[in-house]
């Protein structure tokens, strides 16, 4: 690629190449040694501002220079010429905890140039009792996994033994510390129970949780009344946590919802988080500015929040989501019987005809079976299904839409994983560019085979970064690119406390994406979601190249991520 070309795409900056100073300039007097070195490359280095060409010395897990390092000698050489330089991406919301324990290749991870994850929401990977354990115990049997871990901690011990390619972090989740004391029923804690859950939440932190999350349209999260939040986000705000939600709602009662999350915040004392931002439903198609503004005006005042979200339009849950609150209460093992009862089926397909103030009606919000698709499935002989719309499932089962969807559940264990189609591309473009949005992919790790794969899973699993850079920025011209990569590089690092990443500077964690800036793009779509992106030449993870050009190399260099509350004798 000409170089004169990628300056027409990072034309936004509006500076001349040839005055373009590399803000560090190292020379020396011998010629260094370095572990890696990337030449000639366009270093956007994460903080907003424009590029400017320099190469890159990496010694052990640290950038150790920046400048002219043309006469170095180093191990590995990078020649990325008419290429940017990039910290790693961080993806603000992942899926991965328990993946990585399964199949942690993380190709789907690492081919967009994310090198860490933050993840944990509502549930988390900690703590864990005989409780928790019991609500995921089909999925722990179909994998072949054992949970032997209760604490954060253990689960970061667990982790090490096995290696994971990319860092990762995780809040503790209000909806697990429900679990592991209250079970999944639909009532309010005792006292001594609210003690309890609030010791786990100091537990968590103490091990490194970034703060706590929440899940409120699902079970049992969605029990949670708001001063119980409000009392379990206190501890974590003693931390120094944050307070990550997937609100209550994100369809007819938003605006209540963002309410209930600027008031945590604020009597908790602590920053906000709002996971996978958007609207959902038609009827509600629009209203994004609605929510931005309660958003500014919040910030305005003196609160700290923002907001993640991933770059399309259709959101990905279990099956079992689009059920009333109602009938899950108890778990899933009684939500599979009541959708045996022909009495109670009907109660069920009256709800799901009409909005709700109280709960989120996913079945209702995207107009309908049409509107839902399965992903994934545990079943075998369910899997013909996977990429058909429940109105498709229907029809071939000669069954109505909403029998063929309580079957499904039924036969399946409520284990079906489906896609939305609920959003707007005007709501989610209008929030991808505020200033304080960042992008989390809401996805797990995978890879193009093994265990994990699916071959219908959410595109956002394999093209998030890569849509969001590609068509986004760069065809759509939605914001220029140095303040695209500061969304995904330096600011989720600032706001997840992750000291000494998210930058290209001297001193950093040598966490680095190397891309093409002309050619990056998703190649996942709704059809075909299982498809590697282009344009990722080269992804680096302390120090160590993980990723080379469309291949692994098999390294697993990543950490850990610890909050501002461990305890332990490092962060990282």
């Amino acid at each position: 690629m000409k170089r004169s070309r990628v300056v027409t795409r990072l034309g936004s900056v509006a500076i001349s190449a040839a005055i373009l100073v590399a803000p560090v300039i190292l020379k020396s007097q011998s010629p260094a040694s370095f572990d890696v070195l990337i030449k000639n490359g366009h270093i956007l280095d994460g903080t907003g501002s424009p590029w400017y060409a320099a190469d890159v010395g990496i010694r052990g897990d640290r950038i150790v220079a920046i400048g002219r390092l043309g006469d170095a000698r180093a191990a590995k050489t990078i020649d990325a010429q008419g290429l940017i330089v990039a910290p790693g991406f961080i993806d603000m919301l992942g899926q991965s905890e328990m993946s990585l324990l399964i199949d942690n290749r993380s190709l789907s991870k690492l081919s967009q140039g994310i090198t860490t994850e933050i993840t944990g929401e509502g549930g988390s990977i900690a703590p864990q009792d005989a409780k928790t354990i019991a609500s995921m115990q089909p999925v722990l049997d179909y994998f072949h996994l054992t949970v032997d871990w209760t604490t954060l901690d253990g689960y970061f011990a667990r982790l090490a033994k096995k290696g994971t390619p990319i860092n990762i972090g995780t809040y503790v989740g209000a909806a697990q510390v429900r679990e592991a004391v209250i079970g999944d029923d639909n009532r309010a804690p005792t006292p001594e129970e609210l003690e309890q859950m609030k010791a786990h939440v100091a537990q968590a932190m103490k091990d490194g949780a970034m703060g706590l999350s929440t899940s409120l349209i699902y079970p049992p999260g969605i029990y949670a009344k708001t001063d119980e939040l409000i009392a379990l986000a206190k501890v974590a705000s003693e931390y120094g946590g944050l307070y990550a939600s997937h609100m209550r709602s994100e369809g007819a009662t938003e605006s209540e919802a963002l309410d209930e999350a600027i008031r945590i915040g604020r009597e908790a004392n602590l920053p906000v988080e709002i996971f996978h931002m958007k609207v959902s439903g038609k009827p509600r198609w629009g209203d994004m500015p609605k929510v931005v503004e309660k958003i500014e005006a919040a910030r305005a005042s003196g609160l700290d929040i923002r907001a993640d979200q991933y770059p399309y339009i259709a959101g990905g849950t279990s099956l079992a989501a689009s059920m009333p609150p109602w009938a899950a209460d108890g778990g899933n093992e009684k939500l599979v019987a009541r959708l045996h009862d022909p009495q109670t089926r009907e109660k069920i397909k009256q709800d799901l005809a009409t909005d709700h103030k109280d709960w989120e009606n996913l079945y209702f919000d995207v107009g309908g079976g049409s509107g839902v698709m399965i992903s994934s499935v545990l079943a075998p002989d369910l899997k013909k299904y996977t990429g058909q719309t429940i109105a498709e499932v229907a029809k071939a089962q000669g069954k109505p839409e909403l029998d063929a969807l309580f079957d499904f559940i039924i036969a399946d264990n409520a284990q079906t994983g489906a896609l939305y189609f609920m959003a707007s591309e005007a709501d989610l473009t209008y929030g991808m560019k505020q200033a304080w949005t960042s992008i989390g992919l809401d996805a797990g790790e995978a890879s193009l085979d093994g265990p994990l794969y699916e071959a219908h899973t959410h595109p956002r699993e394999w093209g998030s970064m890569p849509r969001f850079l590609g068509h986004y920025v760069r065809d759509e011209h939605l914001l220029p690119l140095d303040q695209a990569i500061r969304k995904i590089t330096s600011m989720p690092a600032t706001r997840e406390h992750l000291t000494d990443r998210g930058q290209i500077r001297v001193g950093a964690y040598a966490d680095v994406a190397v891309f093409n800036a002309d050619t990056i793009i998703d190649r996942a779509t709704y059809a075909e979601p299982a498809k590697l992106s282009e344009g990722v030449s080269y992804v680096f993870v302390n120090g160590k190249l993980e990723y080379d050009n469309g291949k692994l190399t098999g390294e697993t260099a990543g950490r850990p991520m610890r909050g501002p509350g461990y305890t332990g004798a490092a962060s990282h």
